[in-house]
This record gives C-alpha cells, structure tokens and sequence, in this order.
C-alpha cells in the first residue's frame, strides 16, 4: 500500500507511528508556518541556547566500533537531511539497515558492502521544523521499523537548522538520554560528539546553532577529548552542519572561519598554558569535511603544489584533503550546476586574523545530480506538463494565486469604472478594446517607472578579487520581489482584458456578469500567476529564492548516503551510494515489539555515484 493509505490506516494497522508525504515546501499554510518557526527559533537562539546548559552534562569520547574498541578496521556510515517523507527516509533507512549491499560499480562489477558498525546522521533530522511528533513520525519510526531488534550500530546525530527551531530541546530528549531507536544504538549526550575510530582516525561532530559561533562549553569538551589526545600522524574526520566552504563563494568569505579556527585551535595545535595561550603542534590533521544541508552530492579535492595551475580535474591522490558533501538522506532534492569550480580557503577577502595555509579546491567532475541534469531537474518548476509543476506539486499554491487574482482584479474593474466614470461591473460590460487598452498601457507604465528606480540608484556593486587577481563580480543577487509584483500585474491586466471582451448579452444581470469574471480570474490567476511566480524563480541565481526552484518541487527520489571503510592500514576508503529510486509500495508486517510494522515490498538497488575516494592519514610529507 501507498504512503497515504498508510497514513490513513496506521491506527487500524497498529503502527507505532504515522507515515508522512514528502513536505510541500510551497503550500501557503506548510509556508507560514515554517516561517513562523524559523523567525522564532532565530529570535531566541541566544537566549535560549541550550549548548550552555550542555556543560553542566557528563560527557565523554565514544568508540566504535562499540562491540569491538581493539578493532583494526571498520566500516562507518553517514546520513544528512533525513526525516521528510516516508517513502524516501524509510528507503534509506532499511537499505542501511542490511547486512550487506551489492554495490554496481561505475567499472567493474558488483560489490559486497557490509553494514557499518557507526551511523553518522550529519544534521537537519527532522522536516520541516523539529518537535516530539514530527522525530517519532518522520524519523525514530521508520528508523525504528527497519531496523526494529539489536544490538546494531551506533548512531550518533548532528543538529542542523530544522532541529533547532524548537531551541533543541526534542533533538537533545531523542538523541542524547541514551535511549535505543530500535537496533540502532544512542549513547551521545550532548549535540556534539568525538568518536574514536581505528588506527588513528578520529571523527568530530560540531554543532554551531545556526552557524553562529562554538559555545565555551562545547570548546572545552573538544580541548579535553580530542585535542589532548591527538597524536602525530593522526586524522580526523570533521562534521559540520553546513557546507561552510561553498558559503564562501556565495558571498560570505566569513563563513569558514569557525571551521578554520577549529582545525587551527583544536586539531593541529593544543593549548598547553590557559593562562598565557601557549600551544603546541598536535601532529594531527583534518583529512576529511562531511557536511549535508545541501541534498544532493558534490566533492571538492584538495590541489597539491604539483598539480597545474588551471587543473580541473586532479588525478586521484590518497593525500588530498576533501571537502564532501552528501545530503541525500531523505529530504528534496537540491541543484548542483551552480556550485563552484574552484575555492580558496581562507577566501582572501576574509576577515580572519590567522590566514595560515591556504589551499585551492577543486570540484570533482561527478556530483549528483550531474550539472546538466540539474538544470533540467529546476526548469520543471516551471513546466506545466510535468508532474513536478509548481501548483500541481502544491495545490494550495495555485489557489492562493487564484484568490489573489479575483481581489486584483476587482480592483481593476474598480480603476477602470473610475477612469470612465462608472461602476466596475458596467465598466467590464461596456468597455471597448481602446478604454481598456489606454488604462491597461497608463497602469503599466506606472508600475514600471516605480520598479525602474531601483536600478538606476543602486549600480551593481563590484568586489575585488584576490590579491593581484582582477575585480569580480559579487554573486548576483536575487530577483527583486518587484519582478514578481510586475508579473502578476501583467497576468491580472490581461484577464481584465480577457473579461472585457467577453460578449455579456444586454440583459444579464450585473452579478452574473461579476461571477463569471471573478471565476475567470480565478483559474486564470491559479494558472497563469502560478506560472509567472515559477518564472520568477527561475530567474533566481541565488539565495533563498534560487532554493525555492527545487524545495517547491519536493522530489522525493534520487537519495543516497555514504559507506566508509577504515582499513587495516590506516587508509580511508568513502563510497557515495545512490538508490535507484524509492520505495513507494509497502506491506505490514507484525513488528517485534508489538504492532505493525511497515515492510518495503522491494528494496531499491543500490550503485556508486563515483569511483570510491581513498584518503591518507597523513598528507604527503614535502
């Protein structure tokens, strides 16, 4: 049975929680409220920062594997951007829940993947905003039902943005009392974690609540149990909630520096004297950035000094620092012909008092969706004959523009009336083409000139680029709002155009002839204002109103994650994994604890989305 039947049935089927669709990130009211959520949650962050009270916690690094700590290999999995809808977080869930994976290579044939012993959930755990309901629906059910008996891995949970609109509190009550979620294991408590891995490699998980800082308390606990204990020649694994790197060239040349203040204060150096800030070299280093917040997968590579000045595509070298990211554990799918090709960090336009080492990254060749498919993937918001559309995505979207057009264009008919001296029902009625044309043309044009000004007074600004390099262009800027506003104007002037060549006979009554211009308005306003707003977006290059492109689609397949080997050796193997699609069919089951339990008829196969990346311990020495 489908996501819905199962959301209408689950009492009756006795399942322990309630499917839900995929979120509609467009619809009017899932918008306010959403909106309502983020204003507050970004209101109260600092007064509500519940990091603080986190010191007062026990807290201590974990290992893992938890079963065998003298391990000499191991295999880890991570997961970002999960609990949206059912059929795509379950489908992700259940396939990592298996004993084993039969992977298709890009070349080659298939291999055998074992389950990892670590779960990493790398931020935003829960759509749209977080609350008690929202992670037992959404998340801790379908993790729950694929994996309902243990023991299993570890799990250890990132917060992202969505987990913090309720100041923490349901992310801190879900993931740090110790309580299982089924076989999968909890054992944080605090959003932050260190967890020790085989042969020298260490994993960091950062919470930095709304990318605004690292907490006192949250810096001592990584001093204590992570930068004391880092040995020469170990590496570490860094988790962020967002991908802090490519917000650097969107405009923000600060938002690496708290990571890059981390990897210079934490991992390759540690304070040896509070009191005058002496500190010694670690001998240890970031090798690998894991990030979500961005559902799709991209991979930046570090350059080397040997490589060519213009490379763009680096021959693979175990030395190389990557930057990866890989939010495809369940939420709508993102674009990725926008990114970058190459990043300097620290950006040189940073404001960063300690610039030490920069390095150049580069975009590897395959990221999904690859660049050509996503810009196919965003244009569908604006094509009505795919089922992707955005008021057929988000019905409630398309009524409200409706009833927008019926208020816009009972003003109009009201203008019109006025410019030729009667009621707007008469004005409709009587109009010829040349009345309202003359008031269609003096309408546009005011609105024009009132959009026009800004601009002419605001040029477009111009930022320098890095030293010695020319002047660039500072990223575009979203499309004005009143682009939208002309739109619409445009689309509401043309139905009143539309209505006033109507032939009314003389003796219709003056309400009839309202209603059937109303209704006109109404589904010309769902249609074409729809369609102009999705137009709109499209000219996004962007920011919040470029995301919309995609969130407004809520596609619910192309989901992966990421399976990582630490071998014998010390080298770090990461394997990118995508499903071929998604779950939508389902059976219950009797699950082991009582009740139903919802069963995936077929699991999807499973492939890699690039040649798997080895990683060195160490970098190369000069």
């Amino acid at each position: 049975m489908r996501t819905r039947e199962l959301h209408r049935r689950a009492k009756e089927l006795a399942l322990p929680f309630v499917p839900q669709e995929q979120v509609r990130w467009l619809e009017p009211g899932e918008l306010a409220r959403t909106v309502g959520k983020v204003v507050l949650g970004v209101t109260f962050a600092d007064y509500l920062d519940k990091r603080e009270i986190q010191g007062a916690l026990d807290a201590k690094p974990l290992r893992a594997p938890l079963d065998s700590p003298d391990a000499t290999e191991t295999w880890f999995d991570y997961a970002a951007d999960l609990g949206d809808g059912f059929d795509a977080t379950s489908s992700v869930a259940w396939t990592l829940a298996q004993d084993h994976l039969a992977v298709q290579r890009p070349q080659g044939g298939p291999s055998r993947l074992p389950r990892g012993s670590l779960l990493v959930l790398g931020g935003d755990e829960v759509y749209p905003v977080a609350s008690a309901e929202a992670y037992e629906n959404r998340t801790t059910g379908p993790y729950r039902a694929a994996l309902p008996t243990g023991p299993g891995p570890l799990m250890v949970a990132l917060p992202g943005n969505h987990d913090w609109y309720d100041g923490l509190t349901s992310f801190l009550r879900v993931f740090a009392q110790q309580r299982d979620i089924g076989g999968w294991r909890t054992r944080q408590t605090r959003s932050y974690f260190v967890v020790q891995l085989p042969q020298g490699w260490w994993l960091a998980g950062l919470d930095s609540q709304f990318e605004s800082y690292f907490d006192e308390p949250q810096l001592r606990f990584f001093e204590t149990h992570l930068s004391s204990r880092l040995r020469p020649g170990d590496g570490v694994i860094v988790c962020s909630a967002v991908p802090a790197w490519v917000k650097c060239a969107e405009g923000d040349p600060d938002a690496f520096e708290a990571l890059h203040w981390f990897d210079r204060n934490i991992v390759r150096t540690r304070l040896t004297d509070r009191e005058t800030g002496a500190r010694t070299p670690t001998g240890a280093s970031v090798r690998l950035w894991l990030t979500g917040d961005r559902h799709h997968y991209a991979r930046y590579a570090e350059l080397l000094p040997t490589d060519p000045p213009d490379a763009r595509e680096p021959p693979p070298d175990a030395s190389r620092r990557q930057m990866l990211t890989c939010g495809l554990g369940g939420a709508y799918l993102t674009a990725t012909h926008r990114l970058p090709e190459r990043l300097r960090l620290p950006p040189p336009e940073a404001r960063l008092r300690e610039k030490d080492d920069p390095a150049d990254f580069c975009l590897a060749p395959r990221t999904h969706p690859s660049r050509g498919e996503s810009r196919g993937l965003a244009r569908r918001i604006a094509q009505p004959w795919k089922r992707f559309w955005l008021t057929r995505r988000n019905p409630g979207f398309g009524l409200l523009t409706g009833g927008l057009h019926i208020v816009l264009f009972l003003l109009a008919a009201l203008l019109l009336g006025a410019s030729l001296g009667t009621g707007p029902v008469e004005a409709v009625r009587t109009a010829g083409w040349a009345d309202v044309l003359r008031f269609a043309g003096a309408f546009a044009a005011v609105v024009a000139a009132v959009t026009a000004v800004p601009w002419l007074v605001r040029p477009a600004r111009r930022r320098p680029g890095p030293a010695g390099g020319p002047r660039t262009a500072a990223p575009g800027r979203p499309p004005r709002p009143a682009v939208a506003v002309v739109l619409q104007a445009v689309v509401a002037l043309l139905t009143l155009v539309a209505a006033a060549s109507l032939p009314f006979p003389p003796g219709w009554p003056g309400w009839t002839v309202l209603l059937l211009c109303l209704l006109l308005a109404g589904v010309v306003g769902a249609l074409a204002g729809s369609e102009a707003f999705a137009l709109w977006l499209l000219s996004a290059r962007h920011g919040t109103v470029c995301e919309w492109q995609m969130s407004g689609q809520s596609v619910d397949d192309h989901k992966g994650f990421l399976r990582i080997r630490i071998a014998p050796d010390g080298t770090l193997t990461v394997h990118p994994l995508l499903l071929d699609g998604v779950c939508r069919d389902w059976e219950v089951t009797k699950d082991p604890a009582g009740g139903g339990r919802p069963v995936p008829v077929r699991l999807p196969s499973v492939s890699l989305i690039e040649e798997p990346v080895v990683i060195a311990r160490e970098a190369r020495k000069p």
